[in-house]
């Protein structure tokens, strides 16, 4: 036994001693595995996950909110902004950096922080492509890079993330195709890749993810069709593949997903009708919408009963039959039934709306291009306030717009534009306040622009063209100083155009008062639309001078002052309008010159200046070398400019050096040789008498020629048988039609000062002297012309051979021959030599 015993207590001993040893190399393996590095994955993977944060700030390329500043040694990386660590382990777990403003490209190191859960970079400006080596993060679960520059193609290695359950890439540059594998990543829930330029059909594998609770594919270029397996996804309440390229039919089985919420297919090709138990297999729907598909077929009646709807897009498709009643849908902020089939333009069609005045909600309604008829419906007056636009624009409404409008005190848009409607604006409009656009153009509305439109202070906007307005414009318009354009052409509108309204500063886009018959000035307040695009006054009775104010609305890009009675000349001022791309200052007043600075206005496309009374030589450079661009007919006075404009060649004269020059060295030249001839002729002119002429009276000599015969006698007056012009006037050939007889026509133009009184003094001169130097006055016309306006004209024998100014310096018209009369030289120096004698001697007769 007490051998037993020893044995004992040494078994015991032993194994006490081998557990001590035991535990003593245990210790000193895991400080040589310490030692080595190979002993604590936990600080193993600190390290690598340490590298991996330093490497994704070495791309980071812009930092606006210094962010980065923080990821420093000074503070464990577990601290830096944005980086949250597991507790036990001290791994990155989160890297959340949303809307930060930063920029770069993501580091492919970022595969190495392999515990990572959480990685949203949303709201920054990543760009390049996502890393392949995203694949690495197996515990991934929530990635979120929406709002980035992001290109490339949707990673394939994202299908190792098994675990991942929301994937949202929206409002990135991602293209390539919707990836097959996503189908098969079960834990999906969400999937967002909206807003991008991703391309091919979507994948029927989506149809496996029985989790998918949003799928949203919305602003790509996806074609192909909607597959039948998505269907199966009974847990999708979100559903968005808006404007793409979607084509085929909408499947049944899309109208069996009970738990959507959101459902919008708008604006692809999808040909379909509406499914009759819409709303019913849907009865949790809040925004439904079909917009700008051919879908077609009746709005289904069970649609009444959707009392969850807040928004119902219908609007750009093919729906015919009648809008079903809309009592029930309480909840409903917006209703765009527009372009459709759905009225047959008689009475009856707008009785849904007053199924809409219990509506609390209602915020945008849309029945635009429906080919509605009927009356104005007056309980869109009981419509909840809440009401902000109202489009009802395009259809075939009749009666007036209720005088309760103004009940909906919250409305900004006001769309009634091309129906029949009649009657008043009324009055009760000046109450909308909050009104910013107002279209009622092309109707049938009476009566006056409403003084109450002074109330609306917050209108940018109206047009009324095309109706029957009468009376004055208000001044009170002057008093929307937030109007930026306002449109009134072809009306019956009065009077003077109210300063105030030319004093509304922030007038940018038009200003279009043409097609009335507004008469006075243009103000001088005009001074005040620097910000002005367009000014159009065309067809009106406006006169008086322009204003040289026009000079200071230098934003200006199309003037239309045409059809009007302004006169005098373009003002100097209008030089500063440099940004004019259409001119047209046409069939007016106007005079003098053509102002040299309209060359230099490089925007120019349009200019027409046109039966006016402008003078001179027309400008050759800028937009005057375009004849399509420019136009300058029925300016009498006006000459030369490029041959394509087809007006009148100017006078050609030599310099008066030049010809002093020559007259001195002719004189000279001669002298000897014709100075016999010279005193012979001075002793004949000494001895001839001057006949006495027997005068007649002008009344008992002359030719009975009216108007009429006259215009017959000179085409109208055309510019092939203008002669020359005067001070006074201008100078026509004519053939009388009664006996064949060849005239010269003096017409003159009585907007000049003193030409009625040359008119006057010449009859009286030349009805008292007769000499034989002087052509023949036949008779003198005074009357009036078709128009009832006064005419005064001359006429004379017409000289064949012209005159002596003709062959001393020729006219040359555009439709002469390059070949003119000529005189040789020794016919000049002949009438050199007279005329230097004649001032020598001063035996010149008085002049008259």
């Amino acid at each position: 036994m007490e051998l037993l015993k020893k044995h004992s207590k040494l078994s015991s001993s032993f194994f006490h001693v081998y557990v001590e040893v035991i535990i003593l190399l245990s210790c000193f393996n895991f400080r040589c595995l310490n030692l080595l590095g190979l002993a604590d994955p936990v600080v193993s993977g600190n390290a690598t996950d340490k590298q991996a944060l330093l490497d994704f700030k070495a791309k980071i390329t812009g930092d606006q909110l210094k962010v980065m500043e923080s990821w420093n040694s000074s503070i464990h990386f577990c601290q830096w902004h944005g980086v949250t660590c597991g507790r036990k382990n001290q791994r990155v777990t989160k890297l959340e950096l949303q809307s930060l403003k930063l920029s770069g490209s993501l580091s492919p190191h970022i595969g190495n922080m392999s515990f990572l859960r959480v990685l949203n970079l949303m709201n920054n400006s990543f760009y390049n492509q996502t890393p392949q080596s995203i694949g690495g993060l197996r515990r991934l679960e929530t990635l979120y890079l929406t709002n980035n520059s992001i290109s490339g193609e949707i990673p394939s290695n994202l299908s190792s993330c098994s675990k991942l359950t929301i994937a949202r890439m929206a409002g990135n540059r991602l293209t390539g195709e919707i990836p097959a594998f996503l189908g098969f990543l079960s834990n999906l829930k969400v999937l967002s890749f909206y807003n991008n330029s991703l391309i091919g059909s979507i994948p029927p594998s989506m149809g496996n993810l029985s989790s998918l609770e949003e799928l949203a594919l919305t602003y790509n270029a996806l074609d192909g069709i909607i597959p039948e397996t998505l269907g199966r996804l009974t847990n999708l309440s979100i559903f968005l593949a808006a404007a793409n390229a979607i084509s085929g039919t909408l499947p049944v089985a899309m109208f069996n997903l009970s738990n959507i919420r959101l459902f919008d297919i708008g604006e692809n090709k999808i040909q379909a009708t509406l499914y009759t138990d819409l709303a019913i297999t849907m009865p949790y729907v809040e925004f439904f919408s079909v917009r700008g598909n051919k879908i077609s077929g009746q709005i289904p009646i069970s649609i009444t009963n959707a009392s969850n709807l807040h928004v119902l897009q219908f609007n750009d498709n093919r729906l015919s039959g009648k809008v079903p009643s809309l009592e029930k849908l309480d909840k409903l902020s917006t209703l765009q039934l527009a372009v459709n089939r759905l009225g047959h333009g008689r009475e009856g069609d707008l009785n849904f709306l007053c199924t809409l005045v219990n509506n609390t909600k209602l915020e945008f309604l849309y029945i635009s291009d429906d080919n509605f008829g009927g009356a104005f419906p007056k309980c869109v007056s009981n419509f909840s306030n809440t009401l902000l636009r109202l489009g009802i624009d395009e259809n075939k409404i009749m009666g007036r717009i209720p005088d309760g409008i103004g009940n909906l005190v919250n409305l900004e848009v006001l769309f009634a534009s091309q129906n029949q409607l009649s009657g008043p604006i009324p009055f009760d409009i000046g109450r909308l306040q909050k009104l910013n656009k107002f279209f009622a153009d092309i109707n049938f509305l009476s009566g006056t622009i409403p003084h109450s439109f002074g109330n609306l202070s917050a209108l940018t906007m109206v047009g009324l063209d095309f109706n029957n307005l009468q009376g004055n414009i208000p001044p009170s318009i002057g008093k929307c100083q937030s109007l930026l354009g306002l449109s009134v052409t072809y009306n019956n509108l009065s009077g003077p155009i109210p300063p105030q309204l030319l004093g509304v500063s922030s007038m940018s886009i038009i200003l279009d008062l043409s097609s009335n018959y507004l008469t006075g000035e243009l103000p001088v307040a005009v001074e005040n639309l620097k910000n002005l695009g367009q000014l159009r006054v065309s067809q009106n009775r406006l006169s008086g001078l322009l204003p040289k104010t026009l000079g200071s609305c230098v934003s200006l890009e199309k003037l239309y002052l045409d059809g009007n009675l302004f006169e005098g000349p373009i003002p100097s001022s209008l030089s500063s309008l440099r940004g004019l791309e259409a001119l047209d200052l046409s069939n007016n007043n106007l005079s003098g010159e053509i102002p040299e600075f309209l060359v230099r206005f490089g925007a120019l496309r349009y200019l027409n200046l046109s039966f006016n009374n402008f003078e001179g030589v027309i400008p050759s450079g800028g937009i005057f070398k375009n004849a399509s661009a420019t136009f300058v007919e029925g300016n009498s006075k006006l000459c030369g400019g490029i041959p394509e404009l087809h007006m009148l060649r100017c006078n050609l004269k030599t310099s008066s050096s030049n010809s002093l020059r020559l007259e001195v060295a002719i004189i000279v030249g001669s002298l000897g040789a014709t100075l016999a001839f010279t005193c012979l002729l001075i002793l004949w002119i000494g001895k001839k008498k001057e006949k006495q002429a027997t005068t007649t009276s002008v009344e008992n000599s002359v030719l009975q020629l009216s108007y009429q015969s006259i215009v017959r006698a000179t085409d109208g007056f055309s510019t092939q048988n203008l002669v020359g012009s005067g001070s006074f006037g201008s100078v026509y050939k004519g053939v009388l039609q009664a006996s064949g007889a060849v005239i010269a026509v003096k017409v003159l133009n009585l907007l000049n000062r003193g030409a009625s009184r040359s008119f006057l003094a010449e009859c009286e001169a030349l009805k008292n002297i007769r000499h034989r130097n002087l052509v023949k006055v036949l008779t003198a016309i005074s009357g009036e012309d078709y128009q009832g306006n006064d005419f005064k004209a001359l006429v004379y024998e017409f000289m064949e051979n012209g005159s002596l100014e003709d062959w001393l310096h020729p006219l040359i018209g555009m439709n002469e021959p390059e070949t003119v009369r000529n005189l040789n030289f020794f016919q000049r120096v002949s009438v050199a030599m007279v005329h230097g004698c004649c001032s020598c001697t001063r035996i010149s007769a008085p002049s008259l």
